[in-house]
């Protein structure tokens, strides 16, 4: 189980991250859940206070098709 923190988001609800795994989680405002593999801490830290402001454009920018994902 990966421990979520809050985001102040339009879309998204709360992101989380485990180290050991380089995973990331983000749980969406619908009730998504999507885990992405092999991302690098820095990239966890920099999503959580993204350039800008914003998670969502960070995602679309940075995290979307740049690593394999799942959605749970």
């Amino acid at each position: 189980m990966i421990n979520m923190t809050p985001v102040s988001s339009d879309n998204i609800l709360a992101i989380g991250y485990e180290a050991a795994s380089l995973t990331l989680q983000v749980e969406f405002k619908d009730g998504h859940v999507y885990q992405y593999f092999d991302v690098p801490m820095a990239v966890y830290e920099e999503f959580m206070n993204p350039p800008g402001g914003s998670h969502g454009k960070y995602l679309a920018a940075h995290i979307k098709g740049q690593y394999r994902y799942a959605r749970l």
